[in-house]
């Protein structure tokens, strides 16, 4: 069987376009993978965090996968942290890395630009922490929206790199892209993704918004102003995007909302897409609920955890062995 490897940052909560994106298929490809799914709370103190918030992001975050249909028995769910053969198999990377390339990564560049009090050096090499997160568990597959194929195409390169210095070690990792959902934009403003950061609370609907919150936030989303329901995402973003998250939540086929919206307008539309939302929001927060106050989640971040250690301590001696580090034995 082959290994799929997939990280959330615990930077904020995860929006209804991470769960359709993301979480939503990674309950489903968990029986066809040996899966690892790691909270990359590393990864999110690449800025300056909050430690009390931070810990209860990651405990959220636990719980929203948990929540999204991840089975502790079919799937690793663990915490990057907690396993360090992330950050030692990271500075290895980081050895055979170039400056140039890590500057040319998009994201550095864009969080970069918005640093007024000096740009942390994390910022620059966090992309060889994320290829180590991902090659120390043999990793076939990463599923990934479009903002981070760059860094899987690095990781690639890395570990193209690092075979032919130090014989064929790693695996390289090719890409899986969501089929349906991908890329769910922002409710205000089409043009751009839903983000957890965005300023604007009603561009983007959080998994733990309070529903009927959520349900007025579809209402007031923007779409245009000839009222015909069809997906046309050059043309037509903001009904396209909505027709996107009508059809990931329920299963049915766009062209078939388009049939079922013919004569419809756009509030006949709105409000059963908003119903919808709101349905799926107290399903999905009844089953948050029950994982995050339960003792159970650390039970199950415990087993993952040591899953995980087990799994990366054979690929990491590999790569010690192959760089000469450590002593022989």
């Amino acid at each position: 069987m082959e290994t799929l490897f997939s990280g959330i940052q615990p930077s904020g909560i995860p929006t209804i376009g991470n769960y359709i994106g993301a979480l939503k298929q990674f309950a489903e490809v968990q029986n066809d993978y040996e899966c690892f799914f790691c909270i990359v709370d590393q990864h999110a103190i690449t800025v300056p965090q909050d430690k009390i918030k931070l810990r209860k992001q990651i405990r959220q975050l636990a719980a929203i996968y948990l929540a999204s249909g991840i089975d502790p028995e079919k799937s690793t769910l663990f915490i990057q942290s907690e396993v360090p053969a992330h950050v030692q198999a990271g500075w290895m990377l980081t050895t055979i890395s170039s400056v140039g390339e890590l500057e040319r990564m998009t994201q550095y560049k864009d969080k970069a630009q918005k640093r007024t009090d000096g740009i942390p050096a994390g910022l620059l090499t966090y992309p060889p922490l994320m290829a180590a997160d991902i090659v120390i568990y043999n990793t076939n597959i990463v599923p990934v929206g479009e903002d981070q194929k760059q860094h899987i195409e690095l990781t690639r390169n890395l570990v193209e790199r690092f075979n032919s210095r130090y014989n064929d070690i790693l695996v390289k990792p090719e890409i899986r892209m969501p089929k349906v959902g991908g890329r769910v934009m922002s409710l205000q403003d089409p043009t751009k993704k839903m983000s957890k950061s965005d300023d604007n609370q009603k561009n983007f609907i959080s998994l733990l918004d309070e529903p009927n919150v959520a349900a007025k936030k579809i209402k007031s989303a923007v779409t245009d102003s000839d009222g015909i329901i069809k997906f046309d995402r050059d043309n037509k973003p903001g009904i396209s995007n909505l027709l996107t998250i009508y059809s990931s939540l329920t299963n049915e086929s766009i062209k078939d909302l388009e049939t079922k919206y013919a004569n419809e307008g756009y509030g006949k539309f709105k409000t059963d897409l908003s119903e919808i939302v709101k349905d799926f929001l107290v399903n999905f927060q009844e089953k948050y609920n029950e994982f995050y106050k339960s003792d159970k989640l650390d039970d199950i971040l415990d087993h993952g955890r040591d899953k995980a250690q087990k799994a990366s301590f054979k690929v990491l001696k590999k790569m010690e062995r192959a760089m000469g580090l450590g002593r022989k034995r």
